[in-house]
């Protein structure tokens, strides 16, 4: 089975809540900004997108 895109910014993002925890959300904008001071566009774009996810999951409630 092939997941799309969608489906593995998705399970980035579970599996960072998972690892980090209410701690999370600091270390996805950690680096975002690491990122964005090396000038990686594209890595600053996916791990903006796993931003998305996670504050929709953590607004859901808590993951099981």
């Amino acid at each position: 089975m092939t997941m799309t895109e969608d489906q593995i910014v998705l399970g980035a993002a579970i599996m960072l809540i998972r690892r980090h925890g209410h701690h999370a959300p600091v270390h996805v904008a950690e680096r975002i900004g690491e990122l964005a001071a090396e000038g990686d566009g594209m890595g600053v774009a996916v791990w903006k997108a796993i931003a998305v996810y996670m504050d929709d999951i953590l607004r859901a409630g808590p993951i099981q």
